[in-house]
């Protein structure tokens, strides 16, 4: 693929695996993403994961011809862009490899090797010229490894971006961009918000015009779209009006709390209501709709004197992603002794920027009038 006279794709899409991470369902793949940059000396920026090797190696081959490349740009060291390396250096062995110093010491536990004699270590503000295409790199530390970098080619206005910018999905993938974005930004890079504003105040002093991630498209055209998504992710902002409900239920007496509060919300005018059964539904598309709109409602059952398991894997999955900024309403549902209210409070007693509705809808069993009127009252304090 020609992304421009000089930038080769030379990237494979996996349409094998299962759960990226070992966590997150990927049903229309991945995409691992590597180019070449052509000038009067060649750089390959990145490899891919392991089992794609020898196709990575045979695009390149594709491109190179009998050309050597000059450098390997490493900018991630997660395997599935850096497992490579070392049979780079074999099939290239005069190459150099150029990385951070981080990088390099992940290289040795990784491959036992941290290619010494063949090392260009590189930090903020450093350049390396390939004849009219000059790449400046930018430390991205935290986004979302510390050995991170990003390589900003001045010629060609384009920002190779690590794992920034980046989506589930192969490239052939025919899906909104930024629903499977949001839900890879959420469930690997949210925890690191000050880290990407940090990055993104340090882009706004560059003439971006491609971006080029190591995962999804290649974003070249209407680059404002992503970088203000970017934008409000990062700062934990609100993207879309609206309220999700999140339940567990047992018996289905705390569901049909959920979904009454849900059809009242709709018939009230409420833009959108996005309810998640959090023991069956994926948690990952969860934990991105809390943090896509502004006000979310938990119902949960009390459980063990706590909150449901599912609900309490939910919270300790937004909590260690810094939610913050945002309005809770709670459900909570227990036959003698109501107490997951009092818990989510305490689990969020830390966070930023909470606030919560003054209703708290209980229920002693099974809904009644008491528990509706109430769910009522939390009505008026969602809208």
């Amino acid at each position: 693929m020609d992304i421009t006279n000089d930038i080769k794709y030379v990237g494979v899409n996996d349409r094998e695996i299962d759960l990226f991470e070992g966590m997150y369902t990927v049903p229309n793949g991945m995409a691992y993403n590597s180019y070449v940059i052509l000038d009067e000396k060649i750089a390959v920026m990145d490899t891919v994961d392991r089992r794609f090797g020898s196709r990575w190696l045979e695009n390149l081959k594709s491109v190179l011809g009998d050309k050597q490349p000059d450098y390997l740009v490493v900018q991630h060291m997660e395997p599935d862009h850096s497992a490579n390396i070392k049979t780079f250096t074999e099939c290239y062995n005069s190459a150099k490899i150029v990385a951070s110093a981080k990088a390099f010491v992940m290289m040795k536990q990784f491959f036992g090797d941290d290619f010494a004699d063949r090392q260009v270590v590189v930090g903020e503000g450093d350049a390396l010229s390939l004849g009219k295409h000059t790449l400046n790199f930018v430390t991205a530390p935290m986004v979302h490894w510390p050995e991170v970098i990003m390589t900003y080619d001045s010629a060609e206005k384009a920002l190779f971006s690590a794992d920034a910018f980046g989506k589930f999905g192969a490239l052939d993938a025919d899906e909104d961009w930024a629903c499977e974005a949001r839900r890879y930004y959420f469930g690997i890079v949210g925890k690191y918000g000050a880290q990407v504003q940090a990055l993104l105040k340090k882009a706004s002093a560059l003439d971006i015009q491609k971006i080029l991630p190591l995962h999804g498209p290649m974003l070249l055209e209407n680059l404002g779209y992503y970088l203000n998504l970017y934008n409000t992710w990062s700062s934990y902002g609100v993207e879309s009006e609206g309220v999700c409900i999140m339940y567990t239920s047992v018996y289905g007496h705390t569901k049909a709390a959920a979904e009454m509060l849900a059809e009242k919300l709709e018939k009230a005018g409420c833009p959108k209501v996005a309810i998640t059964d959090l023991a069956r539904d994926d948690m990952a598309e969860a934990v991105e709709d809390a943090f896509r709109y502004g006000k979310m409602v938990l119902a949960t059952t009390t459980y063990n004197n706590d909150v449901f398991p599912f609900m309490r894997d939910f919270i300790e999955r937004l909590l260690e992603r810094n939610y913050q900024n945002r309005f809770i309403g709670i459900i909570e549902n227990g036959s003698w002794a109501p107490n997951a209210a009092k818990v989510i409070k305490k689990l969020f007693e830390n966070s930023k920027n909470i606030t919560f509705a003054n209703t708290v809808v209980t229920i002693k069993s099974a809904l009644n009038a008491e528990s509706e009127a109430q769910t009522d009252e939390l009505l008026k304090e969602l809208l």
